[in-house]
């Protein structure tokens, strides 16, 4: 079958997905349902663990739907542990050098394009029904690397991680970004705005898909026109909270 989201992000078309802190393999199936076209299981932010994850990912499979893990830091094992548990993308906080980013494709990747952890016993190789040798090249080719530009030093850096082969996506974390400005929480701001569009302009002139997270449709549809392609919107707690007090309000 392949990796349904890379082959949408090669097609050009745009993809939009919520990230996943509850540990429900239903609620992934809801997303599916509504038409999302992956999860983010956030292992870095929640109480996500690996096993959770597992089922979610099983839940994203069986609706025809893709799943990403969010790792909790550009860490070799667990990068290797969100892959071998079938994830079709791994993405990567808080990338700020050419050597970050480096350092995160040799982890996503088997040799020769990297020095993922090999390991054929796991459900990403089918428990080691797939031939080990196809199993390798199938992950190499569909994995999706999706790495985080999160601070001023990863924007100062762009030009430089733009040119590491085997990543895919370029993803803006504007919250963390409006930190690092000393402007937290504050993502409408046009300072955030400036440096978001100046990353979307950087590594779309490489040919690099860029993603961003957003928590209204508005925002969602203004940065789809201006170039962002991996669209991450809102969080499944978030968007259940919104939905209850709607009701709440509208009854009272």
């Amino acid at each position: 079958m392949g990796n349904l989201l890379k082959k949408k992000l090669e097609n050009k078309s745009n993809v939009i997905g919520p990230f996943m802190k509850l540990p429900s393999p239903a609620v992934v199936e809801i997303a599916a349902l509504a038409g999302f076209d992956f999860v983010i299981i956030d292992c870095e932010h929640g109480p996500l663990n690996m096993l959770e994850a597992e089922n979610m990912i099983r839940a994203a499979h069986l609706s025809n739907m893709s799943a990403v893990i969010r790792v909790g830091e550009n860490n070799p094992n667990m990068i290797s542990r969100a892959l071998d548990i079938g994830a079709d993308a791994v993405q990567i906080p808080q990338i700020s050098t050419k050597e970050d980013a480096i350092n995160a494709v040799k982890s996503s990747k088997f040799s020769p394009l990297g020095e993922r952890g090999v390991c054929k016993y796991v459900r990403a190789a089918g428990y080691s029904s797939m031939d080990k040798s196809e199993y390798f090249k199938y992950a190499n080719e569909n994995t999706l690397v999706i790495i985080h530009i999160e601070g001023l030093e990863g924007i100062e850096n762009l030009d430089e991680i733009l040119e590491v082969e085997g990543i895919d996506v370029i993803f803006i974390g504007p919250y963390d970004l409006s930190q690092s400005l000393g402007i937290p929480g504050d993502v409408n701001n046009v300072k955030v705005e400036e440096k978001m569009k100046e990353v979307v302009n950087k590594a779309s002139a490489k040919g690099k898909i860029v993603g961003t997270f957003v928590d209204d449709i508005d925002a969602a549809n203004k940065w789809k026109s201006l170039g962002i392609q991996y669209m991450s919107y809102a969080v499944d707690v978030g968007i259940i909270y919104d939905s209850f007090k709607r009701v709440t309000k509208g009854f009272k």
